[in-house]
């Protein structure tokens, strides 16, 4: 249990508030129209890279990845609403952020389908 905290909660938040700070950063920067946009291009293979390192090394289930990715969507989802909406009365939505959802579920995702699959033709 200790280790799903670790891999959802930990990560999870460590992610979303790397991807914060940046829009903290690129905020009062003639990039701020676009600045989700530029945000996911850098993020999300770092994202990728961060979450194949992390996972490497254990052997779990398909179905583990997926909760994984589940609980950093929800993560987003929650601490954007609170910290981006709500603190700074912002009008956030836009196609930028959907897209940014939907890779916070499916890097973990696809990073695990991917080790289960490298994993099982290495046992074949």
């Amino acid at each position: 249990m200790r280790q799903w905290i670790k891999d959802t909660a930990g990560l999870g938040t460590g992610l979303w508030l790397l991807g914060y700070l940046a829009s903290l950063l690129l905020f009062n920067t003639p990039f701020a129209t676009v600045m989700g946009w530029i945000i996911t291009a850098i993020f999300t293979p770092v994202t990728i890279a961060i979450a194949w390192w992390w996972f490497r090394t254990r052997v779990l289930p398909l179905t583990y990845y997926i909760g994984v990715g589940l609980a950093w969507a929800l993560i987003a989802i929650v601490l954007d609403y609170l910290f981006i909406v709500q603190l700074f009365q912002a009008s956030y939505y836009g196609p930028d952020v959907f897209v940014y959802y939907a890779l916070t579920f499916l890097i973990p995702a696809g990073v695990g389908l991917y080790l289960t699959r490298f994993r099982s033709r290495e046992s074949d």
